[in-house]
């Protein structure tokens, strides 16, 4: 019986698979496979505000001060490790169920994902409500962190296979919706706090119930509509180049002995240091730009830095991914560092002189490179590794986003901490931070630089067991 089959069988008693599993998600031959992008879409612009978590950092330290912190009121330090915590978790949860989710199909993996992150919403709802900051830690960022992970690999691996013509254009897709995420939440976090505020509630506890609500629908109408191509399929008219292309195979090679090689772990580098040096400034994107230009940026000014910051991710996933396809990965990365060093080293200056256009933009184009990576990565094991575990080994390798998403945002929440507690004024607390940025982007260079083609014999035979 064929995969697309929609039964399964238990001895001779034919049995009817049940509605989450892969064999009923198959698409008949005819399938339009753009009817696709809207299922990763879905998911990805929910679990994508993440991003906008920054937006509730300064009202999550004033819980019980309302207009300002009080005592006993959490720091934005503490308040800080959540965004963290549910970036460690989304780069373990993809690494230890990277390969379920490929077997799993990805209708079941979308579900889970959307209770996870669903439910890690409410039960940081009931941690803010009784003010127990270790329960919006394993909400938001354990189950929700566990979400983000689950929901994040499914559509990309799915894509793949969906556009072997075009796999830049396709992760593009894929992931230029988490990019874009924090372009809606953003606004919408905004005015659900304002709608719920009351002069004893600053509406934080009842904005994180609404959202929690409202992404789990969305994700699960994702789940509803997903569908994967039967086996074999290729897009009518393509058949796949007998030229070889220089990092481009056309063999594959088992996730077991991919994340072993050298190549993975150089791949690895290259997305830590791409990562960290953008995340860190996406969680502290709010209250940096307020504190760099003090008195010139209203908390819906930063709200809107946000959303914009989103907007330059969401594009750049796309855009950056797209032009890999004739670039090629090596080279399109290698324009993500020389470029990121160089608009690094400028903030500090710009800052000074006080241009928040200049400003805004050098982080949008900073933005769109960050969200170029993370599109870029997938397409980039593809080129390596072939497509038969793709899914797999991208989810090992988003343990690098788990340590950059510790990384970043401490590097600039305790090196900013620093510099103000030895007399820093707070417009000029990011500038040290900004030169480190410099030297990780070199090291994610000198990393790419040193990638090579897998030798042939580590190559997956048909006939291995």
């Amino acid at each position: 019986m064929s995969a697309a089959t929609p039964f399964g069988s238990a001895g001779n008693t034919p049995v009817r698979a049940g509605i989450l599993d892969r064999a009923r998600t198959v698409a008949p031959g005819s399938y339009n496979r753009f009817l696709v992008p809207p299922a990763a879409l879905a998911v990805h612009l929910s679990i994508g505000q993440a991003y906008a978590f920054s937006t509730f950092n300064l009202p999550l330290t004033k819980l019980l001060g309302i207009t300002q912190s009080a005592p006993g009121d959490w720091s934005l330090k503490a308040v800080g490790w959540t965004f963290s915590i549910a970036i460690l978790f989304l780069g373990l949860s993809a690494a230890l169920f990277g390969r379920w989710a490929e077997s799993a199909g990805p209708r079941k993996a979308m579900c889970v994902a959307a209770c996870c992150f669903g439910g890690g919403f409410l039960v940081s709802a009931l941690g803010i409500h009784l003010h127990e900051i270790d329960l919006l830690y394993f909400g938001y960022g354990v189950l929700g962190g566990c979400g983000l992970g689950i929901g994040y690999i499914s559509p990309v691996s799915t894509l793949i296979k969906w556009f072997p013509d075009r796999p830049g254009m396709a992760t593009g897709m894929a992931i230029m919706g988490f990019g874009g995420g924090a372009m809606i939440a953003a606004p919408l976090s905004i005015f659900l706090m304002d709608y719920f505020k009351t002069p004893e509630n600053n509406g934080v506890f009842e904005s994180f119930m609404t959202m929690g609500v409202i992404y789990f629908l969305f994700m699960m109408f994702g789940a509803a509509i997903v569908r994967v191509p039967p086996a074999d399929w290729k897009p009518r008219g393509w058949t796949p180049s007998v030229t070889p292309k220089k990092l481009v195979t056309t063999a594959n090679v088992h996730v077991d002995v991919a994340w072993k090689t050298r190549q993975f772990w150089l791949l690895w580098g290259v997305l830590c240091m791409n990562v960290t040096a953008g995340i860190g400034v996406l969680s502290q994107a709010s209250p940096m730009i307020q504190e760099m230009f003090a008195g010139g940026v209203s908390a819906a000014g930063a709200a809107s830095f946000v959303g914009l910051l989103s907007l330059f991710n969401m594009g750049g996933r796309f855009v950056w991914a797209s032009v890999s396809d004739y670039l090629g990965r090596k080279n399109t990365y290698f324009i993500f560092f020389v470029l990121g060093i160089g608009l690094y080293a400028l903030v500090p200056s710009i800052g000074m002189a006080g241009s928040k256009p200049l400003f805004v933009l050098a982080f949008g184009v900073i933005l769109s490179m960050y969200g170029g990576g993370f599109a870029t990565i997938p397409a980039y094991l593809r080129d390596i590794y072939g497509t038969m575990h793709v899914g797999a080994i991208h989810g090992r390798l988003l343990t690098a986003w788990a340590a950059a998403g510790v990384l970043g945002p401490v590097l600039v929440s305790y090196i900013r901490d620093f510099q103000i507690q030895n007399g820093v004024p707070k417009a000029q607390a990011y500038s040290v931070t900004m030169y480190i940025m410099c030297g990780l982007l070199l090291i994610g260079l000198l990393c790419n630089v040193c990638i090579r083609a897998v030798s042939p014999e580590l190559h997956h035979r048909e006939t291995e067991v």
